[in-house]
């Protein structure tokens, strides 16, 4: 399953289920989007010739980042811009969460292991703003 996570027509997260079985290519995120989330599911024998990224002049306003649940769980919780917040999902071992825009907060709910990925270069606490998030007795999961 795919979930778009989205407040006031803006695009907060893209989740994608562990369960998710598509064949061929598909690409979850808008072109504009300055990180990109895809799918492939190919046969075996099936090719990719290889290639080079020729070097394209892109400019990032908003750090994106996709993180990858490698065992555990964990409790995201979505926020808007101004910083309220919206509501919760569980994150289980194989899911996949591009973050895009809002705020967001973490609660592990089992020892969990993930992987991120952002673009660069780091820019430090330049980066974000960090807030007062709700407990875990208000959130608002949603399956």
């Amino acid at each position: 399953m795919i979930e778009h996570i989205v407040h006031a027509d803006r695009t907060l997260a893209v989740l994608l289920h562990a369960d998710y079985r598509q064949e061929g290519i598909r690409f979850f995120t808008p072109d504009d989007f300055s990180q990109q989330l895809g799918y492939m599911n190919r046969p075996q024998g099936y090719v990719i010739p290889p290639h080079v990224h020729n070097p394209v002049a892109r400019e990032v306003h908003y750090t994106k980042e996709v993180l990858f649940i490698k065992s555990g769980r964990v409790r995201v919780d979505f926020y808007d811009d101004d910083q309220r917040y919206l509501e919760s999902r569980v994150l289980r071992q194989g899911d996949v969460l591009l973050l895009a825009y809002g705020g967001h907060g973490f609660e592990m709910l089992e020892p969990t292991e993930m992987i991120e990925v952002k673009q660069g270069p780091y820019a430090g606490e330049a980066d974000k703003t960090r807030f007062a998030g709700i407990s875990a007795d208000e959130a608002r999961i949603l399956p």
